[in-house]
């Protein structure tokens, strides 16, 4: 098996950073539990996912494993923007309690990016970032209509953001969040 290039792994984590802001903008029941996992906490803890689904694929898992995969799983936001069965129960969730502008508004959905994160990107970055999440938010409507679905992916592929969260460019001084 090929080990996926740096830049889609660093792509990886700031979905995870990303998610998490949302999360805990939206709060509530789908406030992420705990602090916001550091670059190298979350490569700790996606090495120990991946050799959980390594074993569970060769060997299956002992009880109570798979548990750990899904705890994992949730803790990582592993798949939150791309998958369309879990970005449609985020929105439940979230709707359930009162939504929040970023779940639909660019200018929201740009306030959960740090100051140096928008400079980084400039005003035509911001908006692709936003176009990005926001598209992928709309992954959970067609999944009944698989000609829909393939429209949405497109749309996401097509907006496919640059690395430029804060916490990728320690070395510029941009403050951790």
């Amino acid at each position: 098996m090929t080990p996926a290039p740096v830049s889609e792994l660093l792509l990886e984590y700031q979905g995870y950073v990303l998610a998490y802001r949302l999360r805990a903008a939206v709060g509530g029941r789908v406030a992420p539990p705990g602090e916001q996992l550091a670059l190298s906490g979350y490569a700790a803890r996606r090495l120990e996912r991946q050799e959980l689904a390594r074993t569970l694929i060769r060997a299956g898992l002992a009880p109570g494993r798979m548990a750990d995969l899904d705890r994992l799983s949730d803790e990582l936001m592993f798949g939150f923007w791309l998958n369309p069965s879990e970005v449609a129960a985020f929105l439940r969730a979230a709707i359930r309690q009162g939504s929040h502008p970023a779940l639909g508004d660019p200018d929201a959905f740009a306030a959960l990016l740090t100051p140096g994160e928008q400079g980084r990107l400039g005003r035509a970055g911001v908006r692709l970032v936003c176009a990005h999440h926001l598209t992928c938010l709309t992954l959970a409507a067609p999944m009944l209509d698989p000609d829909a679905l393939a429209g949405v992916w497109k749309r996401v592929e097509a907006t496919t953001p640059p690395l430029f969260i804060d916490a990728l460019f320690v070395d510029e001084g941009a403050s951790d969040i």
